[in-house]
């Protein structure tokens, strides 16, 4: 009992637009027959036998649907089976009731000679036809919503997994790198070195914070690329410089974004007290990280991968592209920033 009220509750509104259908063929039918208003035309007596019946009949179907249909998907051939079977019962069901009730009334020798016959019966396919077709559209489209839902579910879950295997492969990165510049500064200044490693400690417990994360807010990152490009100083002193353009914007980032394009400046470019490479990030509908070329001599051959990292999270995240601009004197990256209701 509770298992048929948790289904009226669970397929309601599809029971009331069937009701409301069935009542309206009712009043169509009366008007046509009695060819005047009035008050038995809007009884609404036949529309819930009607209802009655669809309900024996979605049963039946419901029943062969779990029993007979082996293919995940809508199969034409399965459905045609299923739908003209269930017709079948559904029409001696109906005629067995129509007996019942004949011989508990004493109706038989009217409601079962050969006109009426055929004409109840053609009736209750038409009706099964209608009814039924109306019940496989709602299965088929209530089962789709959930395939669709569940094939949601499994591109967001792998794609949480991929994001994740993506920043697993930048922060040994991040850290390696930072350890080689305290190695360097440990054999130059020890004071140095050591201001280094408390800094770098407070940066990496940020990375370490993030890493489960999908996106931070600009503010946030912002601060936090400001604090790692004060390790790059440590290096290289006056070498390099950041400048940053209206520090109010709003939304969200993928974490270490402007920390991976403030190294990609440094790593490609050689910065001289003489000649520093100015870093500039714009903040604006998007955010543009860009830097002033000066290739260094015996550059290194790279693979590239951190630039394609960081596109393949923010494709994965906002199926939007980062954009890559480059030039004799400036190399430029456009990120997109994250709206709060796209993710």
């Amino acid at each position: 009992m509770k298992t048929i009220v948790e289904q009226i509750r669970q397929n309601k509104y599809f029971l009331l637009f069937v009701l409301l259908f069935a009542y309206a063929q009712s009043i169509h039918t009366r008007i046509g027959i009695r060819r005047k208003l009035d008050a038995y035309i809007f009884t609404p007596e036949a529309a819930v036998a009607t209802l009655f019946s669809a309900c024996i009949l979605f049963f039946v179907i419901d029943f062969f649907i779990r029993n007979w249909q082996k293919s995940s998907g809508f199969n034409t051939r399965e459905v045609l089976k299923i739908f003209s079977t269930s017709l079948l019962i559904y029409l001696l069901v109906m005629k067995m009731i129509g007996l019942m009730i004949s011989l508990v009334f004493g109706t038989f020798e009217k409601n079962f000679n050969r006109e009426t016959f055929l004409l109840s019966s053609f009736s209750d396919l038409m009706d099964g036809f209608i009814y039924g077709s109306f019940f496989l559209a709602y299965r088929y489209y209530k089962r789709n919503t959930a395939y669709q839902e569940q094939l949601s579910l499994y591109h967001q879950a792998l794609s949480d997994s991929k994001i994740n295997q993506l920043k697993n492969q930048l922060n040994p990165h991040f850290l390696f790198n930072n350890l080689n510049i305290l190695d360097q500064l440990i054999e130059e200044d020890k004071q140095k070195a050591s201001d280094f490693l408390n800094e770098f400690a407070e940066i990496y417990r940020y990375v370490l914070e993030v890493s489960d994360k999908k996106t931070v807010s600009v503010k946030e990152e912002l601060a936090f690329a400001e604090k790692y490009f004060s390790l790059i100083q440590y290096k290289y002193g006056e070498a390099y410089s950041l400048k940053v353009n209206n520090t109010s914007s709003t939304g969200n980032i993928v974490p270490l974004t402007l920390q991976l394009l403030l190294e990609n400046a440094v790593q490609h470019n050689l910065g001289t007290q003489e000649k520093p490479v100015f870093i500039t990030v714009d903040l604006n509908e998007n955010i543009s990280v860009s830097n002033t070329v000066v290739p260094k001599r015996n550059r290194k051959r790279t693979s590239g991968r951190a630039l394609q990292n960081l596109q393949e999270q923010y494709t994965l995240l906002t199926r939007r592209q980062i954009e890559v601009l480059k030039t004799e004197t400036d190399f430029s990256v456009i990120i997109p920033i994250i709206s709060e209701q796209s993710l």
